[in-house]
Parts: structure tokens; C-alpha cells; sequence
């Protein structure tokens, strides 16, 4: 199992950290430890001062699939849900300057929150799925798959051109505005719609 996640593909998101508008979907792999178990809280590593919370769509795939065209996308999705893609900023600040590699900030261990998934059906594409994070009883992430830049369909084209997607992957689809730091005691309650699907303890 792989997690494939995409950067930067909000554009308010975009704005909130001073990058560039890419030209095509950003990329990046988190392995299988990334994975927060489930019921465990999220301790704070100690090679970071600044741990930002990142909310997304996620969508798990359901057969093996390459080279998939964007019409035939959701044949490959079997269930859906909201995760966090927690980042270093700090971290991937000083890699961004040397232009290496993300994964020290992204992909470490307990890296990748993943709620309990829903059952996926091909009308879902037609509407707005709406997700929201609230901390310490503050909405701070509000979002819906209408703003992102590359919808579902042409991700799971553009992803499977490079890798073969495999029953069980998880698809991380980018975050929307409102990311920041996470410290100690806080708590995190993940929303699809009005459906509360996560509380997580930060520690």
C-alpha cells in the first residue's frame, strides 16, 4: 500500500504560502508507516518546532489500475474519506531552499491521518463533497473538491501515467487554505459535511 498525495492544489492555499501556481499536479509519496494508527493521538516530533495540520479528501482505490483515463477514473475508487497530511514546515522550508526532496517533512512516521472511509459512487464526482478541521473548537480548514485546480478524474489519469495504482492506495488530494501549527494538548475534529469522522489529541 501507497499513499500519493498532491501539493498545491488549492489555489487560496497557495496564495496563504507564497508558492508558485504549478502547471501541472504536484506529486509526493508518503510509505505505509506514515499511517496514524487508529485511536492513537499525535505526538509532536522532535526534529520539528513547526508542525502545520493540512486536511484533505483522500480516496482509497479499489483495483489495480495504469494508465487510467480521467473518464473511466471512478471505476477505480471504492471508498472516501478526510485525512491530515501533517508538515514540517520548518523542515520543508530549508529542503525547499536547496530544491531536495520533501520527504523528511511529509513522510515521517504517524505523518498521514486517515479517517474512517465511506463507500464511493460515481455521482460524488457531480457534486461538491464538502470538509472542514476544527481546532480546539475553532473551525480553521473549510473546503470542497469544487475548488480544487485538478479535480479527481484528471488526477487519477496524471497519477497512474507514473504509477500503477494498486487496491488499498490512498489518495491524499491537496489542502485548502487555513493550514497551521499544531502544539501540545491541542485537538483536531475532522468534519465531511456535517459528519464528524475523526477527534485526534495532539501530544
Amino acid at each position: 500500500m501507497k499513499i500519493i498525495c498532491v501539493g498545491r492544489n488549492y489555489v487560496d492555499h497557495i496564495h496563504e504560502l507564497a508558492n508558485e501556481k504549478p502547471t501541472e499536479p504536484v506529486l509526493f509519496l508518503k510509505p505505509d508507516s506514515a499511517i496514524l494508527e487508529k485511536g492513537k493521538s499525535f505526538y509532536l516530533p522532535k526534529f520539528s518546532n513547526d508542525i502545520h495540520h493540512e486536511i484533505e479528501l483522500v480516496f482509497r482505490i479499489g483495483k489495480v489500475g495504469k494508465n487510467i483515463e480521467a473518464k473511466f477514473a471512478h471505476k477505480y475508487i471504492d471508498s472516501y474519506g478526510i485525512g491530515i497530511d501533517f508538515t514540517a514546515r520548518d523542515v520543508q522550508s530549508k529542503l525547499k531552499e536547496k530544491g531536495l526532496p520533501w520527504e523528511k517533512a511529509k513522510a515521517f512516521d504517524g505523518s498521514a491521518l486517515v479517517s474512517d472511509l465511506k463507500a464511493f459512487s460515481e455521482d460524488l464526482l457531480a457534486s461538491d463533497i464538502h470538509f472542514s478541521l476544527i481546532k480546539n473548537g475553532e473551525t480553521v480548514q473549510n473546503g470542497h473538491s469544487g475548488l480544487m485546480i485538478w479535480k479527481l478524474p484528471a488526477l487519477i489519469e496524471e497519477i497512474s501515467k507514473y504509477f500503477t495504482l494498486k487496491t488499498g492506495d490512498l489518495i491524499f488530494t491537496g489542502t485548502p487554505a487555513g493550514v497551521s501549527a499544531v502544539k501540545a494538548n491541542d485537538k483536531l475534529e475532522g468534519y465531511l459535511g456535517e459528519e464528524k469522522l475523526f477527534d485526534l489529541n495532539i501530544l
